[in-house]
């Protein structure tokens, strides 16, 4: 997957934020949405992933970049609790935001990106963000049982799977 040119094709920057955030943690959608500012732990590196598949808590480590490009996001809005609000109509709204973003919204964002970056238009979900997090760490030698940690799985055999683009 073309991930460089796909994110950098994402048009409009919380949705930029939010799509890298994905791709970097290896998150689901909903547990990136749902993502709040005591979340992040700047200082161990990690991201406290809340309400995760099955009800599970877990850590995730927080890259260098990701954090950078997670406090510019935030000085975009600075809502005290959301890290990823609704931004409506307009973005000024967003610091006082009741919801997190729209599932449509981060959805059709990645839709757009991916006719300029190249990828045919069912070829990529954010989900494909996700599987695409553990290929790259595999590749680095990193224990598949960290892995099966950071993805939040149960089964070793489902973080497998991912790794040849299986589905969880």
């Amino acid at each position: 997957m073309k991930k460089c040119a796909l994110l950098a094709g994402v048009r409009t920057p919380h949705n930029r934020a939010y799509l890298s955030t994905v791709h970097a943690c290896g998150l689901r959608l909903q547990e990136a949405l749902y993502l709040e500012v005591s979340d992040i732990d700047s200082d161990r590196m990690m991201i406290h992933v809340h309400r995760g598949k099955g009800a599970k808590d877990r850590f995730v480590p927080l890259p260098r970049a990701t954090l950078e490009t997670l406090r510019q996001h935030w000085r975009s809005h600075r809502h005290p609790q959301r890290l990823f609000p609704a931004y409506g109509r307009d973005s000024r709204s967003a610091a006082s935001a009741t919801t997190p973003m729209a599932i449509s919204r981060v959805q059709g964002a990645l839709r757009s990106a991916k006719s300029p970056a190249g990828i045919p238009k069912r070829a990529v979900s954010v989900h494909t963000l996700r599987h695409s997090y553990a290929t790259p760490l595999l590749e680095a030698g990193v224990n598949l049982r960290v892995i099966q940690q950071n993805l939040g799985h149960t089964r070793l055999e489902t973080t497998l799977v991912y790794t040849v683009c299986g589905n969880d």
